[in-house]
């Protein structure tokens, strides 16, 4: 007859077995691929491509962070941080030379300063990637010892990581493809990207890579309504912190479910946000992995407003062009019939009458007519002074909407056109297929420069956004990244 001692044993037997199942059922899983991928991917297995493309995301991202930084939603949300938690002198903050915060507070408020003027990447399927990972990245950085700061290699490789992984999550599934409606995409994948990109710096092993994605699944999401609100540059500081956050606790041995990024029944992990999600394991960066920004560059604005307004802005300032040839060299409202405006049905982005400078930036309207009026559109346009001219809301006046069936909400395929009937019955069109800084058409690095100079010389003097410029170029070939945080102190 079989003893206690023996029946215990058998059971502890039996557990362990079943324990050992599960380990190997989720070694195989999806989740399970993401976290050796980010554990295991080295600088080797970054391309020179993808190293140059990535630079231009982190020059042009530190530069409307910098810019950023002087509007009204940085300002609210810095004085918060620092009248509401105790001071934590460890990481710097855009612009505010002599500030620091905690490093998840810097990485709130530089990613709050990046998007608080909507001028920060945008990629396809439809996602903002640059400014939810790099301030969690430049924290983390400041938060190391100085005898023990990562590379300028291993920075760009977290960095990337970030952005893989936003971009992987986003593939699988086709609604994400298009303009969203019910939750800001970064608040979703950029909080898991974040994750991702800390956890890599952070050296994790691949458990914990995959327990920092889960961890961040549980401080995801944000909704669409606050869209075109001082609030949605929340959703990029939020997705930043909280990455950051989830991969500390993971490091500390914080666990979440194994099987988050996978579409199990009944019980929704990542799938929760998307409702045609299917996922894919990640191969190892060790078998011939191609990293996405080799195959698709990366969308940088020229003006600061959502990206669909490039299309309108560019098809409007063609139209301005034959304005101005056949007039008296300015445009007149008084010379108007009627504009109308060929775009995506998107509501979020229909604003016929734009009261802020956050809805102005989300308004076809506001933008093909501000293009019309002044032949482009520039930081300058959505001032007060430039909102308010009573040429440009006699013109908002004149526009009506139409949305073709061959124009879907889709960065990848819509395009923007504007018609102008003048008083006298002529009519002038514009149209705009693939903007310039459009991934199939990217900003020159000559442009990309002019940018980063024209942004980061509002709070910056000329010597030092020189200097950034060059710290970035080089960054893959410092010894460590001191330089680069340097300059941003």
């Amino acid at each position: 007859m079989m003893s206690k001692l023996q029946k215990t044993m058998g059971a502890l037997s039996a557990v362990r077995g079943i324990h050992s199942a599960a380990v190997e059922a989720h070694e195989d899983t999806v989740t399970a691929s993401f976290g050796k991928f980010i554990s295991e991917v080295k600088p080797q297995h970054l391309s020179s491509l993808v190293l140059h493309r990535s630079k231009r995301m982190v020059l042009d991202s530190i530069g409307v962070g910098l810019i950023g930084s002087t509007t009204e939603v940085f300002e609210l949300v810095l004085q918060h941080c620092q009248h509401m938690y105790a001071p934590h002198d460890i990481s710097s903050v855009y612009g505010r030379r002599g500030t620091r915060l905690s490093p998840t507070l810097a990485a709130f408020v530089n990613g709050v300063a990046t998007h608080s003027m909507d001028f920060d990447d945008t990629w396809h399927p439809a996602t903002h990637p640059s400014g939810v990972v790099l301030p969690a990245v430049l924290a983390l950085s400041d938060m190391m010892p100085s005898n023990n700061k990562p590379s300028g290699l291993d920075f760009l490789l977290a960095f990337n990581v970030g952005i893989e992984i936003q971009g992987r999550l986003m593939r699988f599934s086709n609604e994400a493809h298009n303009i969203p409606k019910r939750f800001h995409p970064p608040s979703v994948v950029g909080t898991m990207g974040s994750a991702a990109a800390c956890a890599r710096l952070l050296s994790l092993d691949h458990s914990q890579c995959s327990h920092a994605l889960a961890i961040a699944a549980s401080l995801s999401g944000a909704p669409m309504a606050n869209a075109a609100t001082q609030s949605k540059p929340l959703h990029i500081g939020n997705a930043s912190r909280l990455g950051l956050e989830a991969a500390l606790l993971a490091s500390r041995g914080l666990e979440a479910s194994s099987l988050v990024l996978d579409a199990v029944a009944g019980v929704a992990g990542i799938n929760a946000f998307f409702e045609d999600y299917v996922p894919q394991p990640l191969e190892s960066p060790n078998d011939g992995h191609t990293f996405l920004l080799e195959e698709q560059d990366m969308g940088f604005k020229r003006f600061p407003a959502h990206l669909g307004m490039h299309w309108v802005a560019d098809a409007a300032a063609s139209v301005h062009k034959l304005l101005v040839g056949v007039g008296p060299g300015t445009v007149s409202p008084a010379h108007v019939q009627e504009i109308q405006l060929r775009v995506p049905k998107s509501k979020y982005i229909n604003r016929p009458f734009p009261e802020s400078e956050h809805e102005a930036r989300h308004s076809f309207q506001f933008n093909a007519c501000s293009a019309l009026l002044d032949g482009e559109v520039t930081v300058q346009s959505f001032t007060p002074a430039a909102m308010n001219r009573p040429e440009l809301l006699a013109l908002l006046s004149h526009v009506h909407l139409e949305h073709p069936h061959d124009n879907p909400a889709n960065f990848n395929h819509m395009y923007g056109e504007v018609q102008v009937t003048l008083v006298g019955g002529d009519v002038l069109k514009g149209r705009c297929d693939t903007f310039y800084g459009h991934w199939r058409n990217p900003l020159s690095d000559e442009s990309l420069r002019k940018k980063f100079r024209s942004n980061a010389g509002v709070v910056l003097p000329s010597e030092k956004v020189e200097r950034l410029i060059e710290v970035v170029e080089e960054l893959d070939r410092l010894g460590n990244c001191t330089p680069l945080l340097s300059q941003l102190q």
